[in-house]
């Protein structure tokens, strides 16, 4: 069986980062998959609360941005709990997604309300939640996206 992509990444190179893991044409459509690293692969890993609910406040504030709200294919997190996939309509760089990302992380950090989408009828584990935890998460990733470097925006060859 043909190695997937993501797997011929060098993860004891990869930094913190925002990455594009791929691109893929559908018909006349291309499809950008961003690989958002928060975590040190092999090295830290986020909580399960805390992905959790960065994923409910991050897809929330990214589908309702009037730039690429409509754009989003899927946002969700990593199996190996060291990021999150988006992946957006269009031929994308990763400086194209920057002022989302750090909108959006900004956004959590700040964020001082209910969570959106936790009861029983609404999500599929809706008590595995850790508001504090994912506001700690964004504020540290959103000092990799004001700091970020060009080794930071391409994977390492």
């Amino acid at each position: 069986m043909k190695k997937i992509e993501s797997f011929e990444v060098d993860h004891n190179r990869l930094q913190k980062g925002v990455y594009v893991s791929r691109r893929d044409q559908f018909k006349d459509v291309i499809l950008t998959t961003f690989d958002i690293r928060m975590k040190m692969p092999n090295a830290e890993a986020l909580e399960n609360g805390s992905i959790h609910t960065l994923e409910h406040l991050l897809a929330t504030y990214f589908r309702n941005d009037e730039t690429f709200g409509k754009r989003i294919v899927y946002f969700g997190p990593m199996g190996c709990l060291t990021g999150m996939y988006l992946i957006l309509e269009g031929e994308l760089t990763s400086e194209d997604v920057l002022p989302l990302l750090t909108g959006g992380f900004d956004f959590v950090a700040q964020y001082t309300g209910d969570i959106p989408g936790v009861s029983a009828i609404e999500c599929g584990n809706y008590k595995l939640h850790d508001l504090a935890g994912a506001k700690q998460e964004a504020l540290n990733y959103l000092n990799v996206l004001k700091n970020i470097t060009e080794e930071q925006l391409n994977y390492p060859s």
